[in-house]
């Protein structure tokens, strides 16, 4: 691979990690015009995007030194600082920029850009908040975090995924902590829609036939969502409508019903466990919202 000039990194990208996502960015930035330069850990999972134009690196140090930005997406930040920290990468990447889009907590991302800057690597740290087939089109959401100046400088690269960008401070672990909130909400419901489907079934009513009227249930969700939020925020958890006394009988029923056939009550249980506390504690005439204040507090 011929050395790249200073002009050309400013319109390469390097993509490190080529798991479907990895794929799918590397194939934006392709359709976008952009040179871009691939590696991954497994030996031939480049030949997709190689066969699409993107110039396959011998080694991760080659990669990154292609270009000037190099965005990461591997399965966990144990991963990324397993190439990221190679000796050689980290030379090679010094007076770059990471754009660590892989997944891993607040604090994984916060250690990682403190070690970034010992190592004179610039760093902004990322989410990807949609499905891989949502890149490279407007579909796409994605969250950024770290010093502002270096997300508004590669900007117009990253632009090339598609969707929507939003910088959400300059704190590095930023992105991360809304994307273990975002994630809380999406596996906590789908566990939720999987033990009621698992419960319709149980009744003789089949997933089909209840889907209208979950989705019933999730459109039912969004303005919910605001309004538990404003709830939150201010600190205003009176109920109007359902109380906890009231949102612990409905979920007993549950529990009832799953254990009497069989099915493991196990999440829906924990959470009726939460709803009596809090009505043990006084706040059962409180909106579901109250539940907020009681895990806060560990109680």
């Amino acid at each position: 691979m011929p050395a790249p000039t200073e002009r050309t990194r400013q319109s390469a990208i390097t993509v490190i990690g080529l798991g479907p996502m990895g794929r799918a960015l590397a194939s934006a930035f392709l359709d976008a015009g952009l040179t871009t330069t691939v590696w991954n850990r497994t030996p031939g999972r480049d030949q997709e995007s190689v066969a699409r134009g993107a110039v396959s690196a011998r080694s991760p140090e080659e990669a990154v030194t292609a270009s000037g930005l190099t965005v990461v997406c591997v399965v966990n930040y144990d991963a990324s600082d397993s190439v990221l920290r190679r000796r050689e990468v980290t030379a090679a990447l010094k007076g770059r920029t990471v754009v660590n889009l892989s997944a891993d907590t607040p604090a994984r991302a916060r250690e990682a850009g403190a070690w970034a800057a010992e190592q004179g690597i610039r760093y902004l740290d990322g989410a990807i908040m949609t499905p891989a087939t949502t890149i490279g089109t407007p579909h796409g959401v994605f969250l950024h975090s770290g010093p502002e100046r270096l997300y508004l400088e590669h900007k117009p690269l990253l632009d090339a995924l598609g969707g929507t960008h939003t910088h959400l401070g300059e704190d590095i672990g930023r992105a991360a902590a809304y994307d273990i909130a975002l994630l809380d909400i999406w596996w906590t419901a789908m566990t939720g829609y999987m033990h009621a489907l698992a419960v319709a079934r149980a009744e003789g009513i089949s997933a089909q036939e209840l889907a209208p009227f979950a989705r019933g249930i999730g459109e039912i969700l969004p303005p919910a969502f605001e309004e538990a939020a404003v709830e939150v925020d201010n600190g205003s958890y009176a109920a109007t409508v359902n109380p906890l006394s009231s949102a612990a009988s409905t979920m007993a029923h549950i529990v009832r019903t799953s254990e009497a056939h069989g099915i493991d009550a196990s999440v829906i249980r924990a959470a009726e466990g939460l709803a009596r506390r809090a009505v043990e504690l006084g706040h059962g005439g409180d909106e579901l919202t109250r539940l907020t204040e009681l895990m806060g507090r560990g109680a």
